[in-house]
């Protein structure tokens, strides 16, 4: 972790797989556990309540500083859909 000079913190030299699925016909960016996640499977998320299955649409390896949504928001796939 790098700290400014003014005390905050610059980042964490994490890296995380954002993955992009649609739910109710709204696209949805999630984080995956896994870095095996890949443009096609099947996962199963969280959504106001109520549980999905829906498939992985796209999917982005960054750093919370580039992050599609902020870090403090986003939620976990909840697993991998069996088939």
């Amino acid at each position: 972790m790098i700290h400014s000079l003014s005390g905050g913190v610059i980042s964490d030299g994490g890296i995380y797989a954002f993955v992009k699925v649609e739910v109710e016909g709204a696209p949805r960016w999630y984080l995956s556990p896994a870095f095996t996640v890949k443009v096609g499977d099947r996962v199963i998320v969280e959504c106001g309540g109520k549980r999905y299955t829906a498939e992985v649409l796209k999917v982005e390896k960054c750093t919370p500083q580039t992050a599609p949504c902020p870090m403090s928001r986003v939620r976990e796939i909840e697993g991998f859909a069996e088939e």
